[in-house]
């Protein structure tokens, strides 16, 4: 198995403190990577610890990047990388406004962070992506409520490079107490087979973003 490379990582990949937790960790990831679906393992930071073969093969075409590779930092990912529309589905909604929420509530438990601080930094150099953050995000999850930010349970599109899967995905966020004892939690993406004929799947261009990241979420007005 192993970590997808691709860009360079501005720290060191986490890695428990005790031998037991590696060696523990090391076996995990022989259990996860007889799973047939994209699954990961993540800090606190989102900074991947583990991933299998189904994660690494559903982000195979996306382009290098230098800080914002799937396998390096799942959050960093869906809100900085041009080509996470090309595999999350209906993206600003169903990914990167979940997302910002989750990493709201990492600030305010981890608010000296230096990784955390170092996004909250990228995100105030999209002006739209920090109006969406300071503004917009409070407003949307009054609009649509707490529950639609949950990671775990939700159905989200989901863009696979093989066409035998459909078009969305069940979010499954479990995590064993011997990984939340080390600050890890685990995010498995259970694919749905494709209902219609692979010949008439995936005919179209994908979505590409472009250097703003967001615009469903307008600032507020107050």
């Amino acid at each position: 198995m192993g970590i997808q490379a691709g860009g360079q990582r501005s720290q060191p990949r986490p890695v428990p403190d005790s031998a037991e937790a590696r060696a523990y960790l090391q076996d995990y990831a022989a259990l996860m990577e007889a799973v047939p679906f994209p699954s990961v393992v993540f800090d606190h930071r989102w900074d991947v610890v583990v991933a299998n073969t189904a994660f690494h093969t559903l982000f195979r075409a996306v382009a290098p990047h230098p800080t914002a590779m799937p396998g390096d930092n799942f959050l960093r990912f869906v809100l900085f990388h041009p080509d996470a529309a090309t595999v999350l589905g209906e993206h600003e909604a169903s990914w990167c406004l979940p997302m910002l929420a989750h990493f709201a509530e990492a600030v305010e438990r981890y608010g000296q962070d230096h990784e955390l601080q170092s996004i909250r930094r990228d995100i105030a150099q999209d002006p739209i992506m920090d109006a969406a953050y300071r503004q917009g995000l409070p407003h949307w999850i009054r609009a649509v409520g707490p529950e639609a930010t949950e990671h775990d349970g939700a159905v989200r599109p989901l863009l696979h490079p093989d066409p035998r899967w459909g078009a969305d995905c069940r979010v499954v966020r479990e995590t064993p107490k011997t990984l939340r004892d080390v600050g890890y939690s685990r995010l498995t993406l259970v694919l749905r087979e494709a209902r219609r004929p692979v010949s008439v799947l995936r005919t179209g261009h994908r979505p590409r973003r472009t250097a703003s990241h967001l615009s469903v979420v307008p600032a507020s007005s107050d």
